[in-house]
C-alpha cells in the first residue's frame, strides 16, 4: 500500500480528485492529506472520496499553514460546516501527528467510538516516540508512518516507512546538473523490512513555503521506472533562464524535452497524455497545473505498478 503526502494545496487536491473522478487512482493508494487552508476545493475533494467510497485521511492537527486559523474564521462557517459532515464518513480517516497531547487526543477520540484502525499517525520526531508507546503500545489497528531510522525501533505494529525523495534544489535550473536522478525502491523492499506500506511527499517534497515567487526557469519533474522496477525521476529544464520573462516559453522548452525523451519511453499516463495535448495545441497552463500533471503522474504510475500492470 502507498500513502503519499499531500500539503492540501489547490492543484495537489485537484490531482487526486481528478484521478479518482477518472477511476484511474489504484485502491492500493490511500492519500494522507496535511490541510494548510480550508478551500471549497479541499472539502469538494474530500466529498468526491466519501462519495465514491475511498480512503483518504485528514490530518486534524496539521502543524503548517493557516488550516487552523481558518476554521475560526466566521467567515468560513459553511466551509466549516460542510467539512464537519463529511468528516463523519467512515472513509475519511483520521490523521494524527504524534505530539505531547496525542494521549489526551487519541482517549477522546476512542472515548467517541473511534477505531483506532480508523487512525493513521505519523511520527518523525523520536522525542515524541514516549507518547506513542504509552498511547498505542497495546494497539493492533493503528497504522504509523516512521523514517527508516533505527531511533524509531520501538514502533512495531502496522508500521509504514516514510522518506521524502524528492531532491528538492533551491532553484529549478539547477535541475541541469542532475536531469535524471534515482528516485526510490521503496516498493520493492518494504515489505521485507518489516513495514505495511510506503509513503513519500511525491514530487512535491516534504518542504513548506507559504507563497510562492516567479522562478527563472521551468522545470517538469517525471517519474519512470527502469528495467530493475526501481523508480528514476527525469528534470525537463527550460533553457532561457537568464531572468523570470515568458514562463510560458519556458515551459514550451521544458515540454518539448519531455514530449521527446517520451517518444522511446511511451509512458501513456493521464498527466503525460496531457502534457502531450498542451504541446501540440501549444498553449500554457499556468505552473500550478504543470506541478498537478507531474503529481498525477507519479501516483497513476504507482498504481499500475501494485496493481501488477506494469
Amino acid at each position: 500500500m502507498y500513502y503519499p503526502i499531500l500539503r492540501g494545496r489547490q492543484n495537489e487536491l485537484l490531482a487526486i480528485k481528478e484521478l479518482l473522478n477518472k477511476s484511474v487512482l489504484s485502491e492500493k493508494i490511500i492519500p494522507i492529506i496535511e490541510p494548510v487552508k480550508l478551500t471549497p476545493t479541499l472539502v469538494n475533494t474530500l466529498g468526491a472520496f466519501a462519495e465514491a467510497n475511498r480512503e483518504v485521511a485528514l490530518i486534524r492537527n496539521p502543524q503548517v499553514g493557516s488550516f487552523k486559523t481558518d476554521a475560526k474564521n466566521p467567515k468560513n462557517a459553511q466551509y466549516k460546516e460542510k467539512l464537519s459532515d463529511i468528516l463523519l464518513n467512515q472513509e475519511i480517516k483520521r490523521g494524527h501527528i504524534i505530539n505531547k497531547n496525542t494521549p489526551s487526543r487519541i482517549d477522546n477520540w476512542r472515548n467517541n467510538g473511534v477505531s483506532d484502525s480508523d487512525i493513521i499517525t505519523l511520527c518523525t520526531n523520536p522525542d515524541f516516540i514516549k507518547f506513542y508507546v504509552e498511547t498505542f503500545q497495546s494497539s493492533e489497528g493503528v497504522k504509523t508512518l516512521v523514517p527508516y531510522s533505527s531511533a524509531f525501533r520501538k514502533i512495531r505494529k502496522g508500521r509504514i516507512l516514510l522518506e521524502d525523495k524528492f531532491n528538492k534544489k533551491s532553484r529549478n535550473q539547477d535541475y541541469l546538473d542532475d536531469p535524471d536522478e534515482f528516485f526510490s525502491d521503496d516498493h520493492l523492499y518494504y515489505q521485507d523490512d518489516g513495514y505495511v506500506g510506503f509513503s513519500d511527499y511525491s514530487i512535491i517534497g516534504s518542504e513548506y513555503t507559504e507563497s510562492g515567487f516567479a522562478p527563472h526557469a521551468v522545470a517538469i519533474h517525471i517519474v519512470y521506472f527502469n528495467e530493475a522496477h526501481e523508480l528514476r525521476i527525469r528534470h525537463f529544464v527550460s533553457e532561457d533562464n537568464e531572468d523570470i520573462t515568458d514562463p510560458a516559453k519556458k515551459f514550451y522548452q521544458a515540454v518539448t524535452q519531455l514530449v521527446e525523451w517520451n517518444k522511446t519511453q511511451r509512458l501513456d499516463t493521464i498527466g503525460i497524455k496531457t502534457f502531450e495535448k498542451i504541446y501540440e495545441e501549444q498553449s500554457y497552463p499556468g505552473l500550478g497545473v504543470v506541478k498537478k500533471l507531474s503529481l498525477m503522474h507519479h501516483l497513476e504510475l504507482i498504481g499500475l505498478y501494485l496493481d501488477g500492470e506494469l
